[in-house]
């Protein structure tokens, strides 16, 4: 049984560990922006939603509100032609 082994075997182990090591810095950071990307994006994805949701319920009330400030108009007319037909 032999003590050494090939100084080619070697080189080639060393190099495959020091590319390994080499890459994992690189590996990392990927690991870390893309999940970091993704809940950014959805995070803008939900923002954008709410945004449109809430322009909804705006509209929806502005409409409300002009609907109450004209038909005032007619309830007060309504309320004091009631009181004038009471009293006749």
């Amino acid at each position: 049984m032999p003590d050494t082994v090939n100084g080619a075997i070697t080189d080639s182990v060393t190099q495959v560990n020091t590319k390994v090591l080499g890459d994992t810095p690189a590996t990392a950071m990927g690991n870390l922006m893309m999940p970091t990307s993704q809940a950014l994006a959805a995070s803008a994805q939900n923002l954008t939603a709410g945004q449109q949701q809430a322009n909804v319920m705006y509209q929806a009330a502005t409409v409300q509100g002009i609907n109450a400030l004209m038909n005032t108009g007619n309830a007060v007319t309504g309320a004091v032609t009631g009181n004038i037909i009471d009293k006749g």
